[in-house]
C-alpha cells in the first residue's frame, strides 16, 4: 500500500448533517494513519459547520447550496460552481474520494481531475460512472446490515489504516457558544439530571408521537431539568408538545440555538433522547451524554449511535424500517410512530439516570 503521507486527499461529502459527521470516522482513520497527509473536503453550507476549521481538515470548499436553491440566476450560480470546481483542479489531488455515492456528489468527483478517483460500490444514480477504482464490498448504500460509518471505514481500509473505529473529531466551537444559553445552562439545578429532548427531524414519519413525547416529559419534569430544542421551522412541533405540559423544570430553546449551541448543550446534558436526527449524531460526536434514539422509517443498524452508553428503539412492524421519506400505506399511514411505547421509553431513562 502506497504511503499517504504528504498525499492531497480530497473528501466529497455534501450533506446532511448526520451524514457528513458519519464521514468524520474516515477523516480521523486517514489522519491517524499517515499524520502527514493533507485532507480536504467538498460540503454544503447546512453542514459546513462541522467541517470548517475542524483540525483534521486543511481545506474546505464550500457549496452555497441554499444560496443557489433561491437565486434565480443559474447562469451566476453555474459561474460559482465552475469556480469552484477550478480552485479544486489547482491542487491537482492525488486521490479524490465520493463517500456521498449521488450523480452530484460523482460529477464534482469527475471533474476534480484527481488521479485516483475512489468510491465503493452498490453507489445510486450511476454514481460510480466517474471512479477509476470502486472499492468492493458487495453492499448497496442503503444496505441495513453496515452501520454508515463501517461503510465509510471500508474506504479508510481499502487505503492501508487498520485501526477502525468510529470516533470523533470536531471544531472548537467554545467562542461561539452564544451568552443566552451559556446563561441558562448554568442556571439549571446542578442537583438534578438534565435531560435535553429533541423530538424534531426533517422526515415526519421519523417524528414519534406528540403523546410519547409528553409522557416523558410529565414523568421527568418535576425530578430532572428538561430542555427542549428543535429549529425555527419545527417550534410548531414543540409548541404542541408543550401545550400538554404544566409547570415543572421545563426551558423551551426552540428556535433559539444554532449548531455550535447544541454541542455545547449535549457536553452539558446527562441523556438525550430524540429520534433519528442531526441532534443525536451531533451528540454522538460530542462524546459526552448518553443518548437514546428512536426509529420508526429508518434503520438503527444503519444510524444509530453506537456503544455503551447509547440506546434505541425501533418500530417492530413489518414494514419498518422503509426507508422512505413517506409513508406507502394507504389506510394506517405513519402508523410505526405509534409503535414504541412511552413506558419504554420512561423506563431506560430511569434506568439511565439511576432514578427511582
Amino acid at each position: 500500500m502506497t504511503d499517504l503521507n504528504n498525499k492531497k486527499v480530497l473528501i466529497i461529502r455534501l450533506s446532511a448533517v448526520g451524514d457528513t459527521i458519519h464521514t468524520i470516522p474516515l477523516a480521523c482513520a486517514l489522519k491517524k494513519k499517515y499524520p502527514d497527509i493533507i485532507l480536504d473536503w467538498v460540503v454544503e453550507d447546512k453542514a459546513s459547520k462541522f467541517i470548517i476549521n475542524n483540525p483534521l481538515i486543511n481545506r474546505v470548499y464550500e457549496l452555497p447550496r441554499k444560496k443557489w436553491n433561491e437565486n434565480k440566476n443559474k447562469i451566476q450560480n453555474f459561474t460559482e460552481f465552475k469556480d469552484i470546481i477550478k480552485e479544486i483542479r489547482k491542487e491537482k489531488y492525488d486521490i479524490v474520494i465520493d463517500t456521498q455515492q449521488l450523480f452530484k456528489s460523482s460529477v464534482i468527483m469527475g471533474l476534480s481531475g484527481g488521479k485516483r478517483k475512489i468510491t465503493p460500490d452498490g453507489g445510486r444514480e450511476f454514481s460510480f460512472i466517474f471512479a477509476n477504482e470502486i472499492i468492493k464490498t458487495g453492499l448497496k448504500l442503503f444496505d441495513l446490515s453496515k452501520h454508515v460509518t463501517d461503510r465509510n471505514l471500508e474506504i479508510a481500509k481499502y487505503l492501508g489504516c487498520e485501526d477502525l473505529k468510529s470516533e470523533f473529531i470536531l471544531p472548537d466551537f467554545a467562542d461561539k457558544y452564544s451568552d443566552n444559553i451559556k446563561s441558562i445552562m448554568s442556571s439549571l439545578d446542578k442537583d438534578k439530571k438534565t435531560i435535553v429532548i429533541a423530538p424534531a427531524t426533517t422526515w415526519e414519519n421519523k417524528h414519534w408521537h406528540i403523546k410519547g413525547w409528553v409522557d416523558v416529559i410529565n414523568a421527568f419534569k418535576d425530578k430532572c431539568n428538561i430542555i427542549i430544542t428543535a429549529a425555527e421551522k419545527e417550534k410548531k412541533l414543540t409548541a404542541r408538545i408543550l401545550s400538554f405540559i404544566e409547570g415543572g423544570n421545563v426551558t423551551d430553546l426552540s428556535g433559539q440555538t444554532n449548531f455550535e449551541d447544541l454541542t455545547f448543550i449535549m457536553s452539558k446534558a446527562d441523556v438525550l433522547v430524540s429520534p433519528d436526527s442531526g441532534s443525536a449524531h451531533i451528540a454522538w460526536a460530542v462524546g459526552k451524554c448518553k443518548i437514546i434514539t428512536l426509529f420508526f422509517a429508518t434503520s438503527a443498524s444503519r444510524t444509530a449511535p453506537k456503544g455503551d452508553n447509547y440506546f434505541s428503539f425501533s418500530s417492530d412492524l413489518k414494514c419498518s424500517p422503509c426507508m422512505k421519506r413517506k409513508c406507502k400505506l394507504k389506510d394506517n399511514v405513519n402508523n410505526c410512530i405509534y409503535n414504541i411505547d412511552s413506558e419504554q421509553i420512561i423506563k431506560k431513562l430511569k434506568k439511565v439516570l439511576q432514578l427511582n
